[in-house]
């Protein structure tokens, strides 16, 4: 069942109405959909509001799930998303998509306001592996945000060994458990 909270362009309201709406100060934007301005933001309605993106078959990564997580104040400009369905999709072909054709684990998900979303100890094995600082702040900030995250994430890649960049977020993950015990 769709959020109360969330009005998406011509699902309710117009985007004009939209528009006025937020100018007045009485929605703002989340993501993809809009949000009573006096509405607490939580994670089922960060990944509620990127259902039309998602949709059945795909699953937010990265530094999508990053952001429903709660570990990033913003969306990123463009959403990273896989396959959470084992047969092939024809993905939405859209500018602001990183799509990745291969296969989630559906143990490796979590559902949140109705999306797939790779699970918090998935998410932060995910951003570790990246080299770029937008991944290595989101990864610090996830892990710092949930006690003992970045050790599960350490056994998750242990259990995980023919992924790309594993040594190297092994690494970093251990240098954030250290962080998150020592601060």
């Amino acid at each position: 069942m769709a959020s109360p909270f969330l009005y998406f362009a011509d699902d309710r309201l117009s985007p004009a109405e939209l528009s006025a709406a937020c100018l007045d100060g009485h929605l703002v934007g989340l993501g993809d959909a809009y949000l009573p301005a006096d509405a607490v933001e939580t994670a089922s309605l960060r990944a509620e509001s990127l259902r039309g993106l998602l949709g059945d078959t795909l699953a937010a990564t990265h530094l999508s799930a990053a952001w429903i997580h709660g570990a990033l104040g913003e969306p990123p400009a463009r959403h990273t998303v896989q396959r959470a369905v084992t047969r092939r999709v024809h993905p939405p072909l859209a500018p602001r998509l990183v799509y990745r054709d291969l296969a989630i684990d559906e143990a490796d998900l979590v559902r949140l306001g109705g999306v797939r979303v790779t699970s918090p100890v998935r998410t932060l094995a995910d951003l570790a592996r990246v080299a770029d600082p937008a991944h290595e702040h989101a990864a610090a900030l996830l892990a710092a945000e949930n006690d003992g995250l970045a050790l599960r994430a350490v056994t998750w890649l242990d259990d995980h060994p023919s992924l790309p960049h594993k040594r190297r977020a092994r690494q970093r993950l251990i240098e954030l458990a250290g962080r998150a015990r020592s601060g």
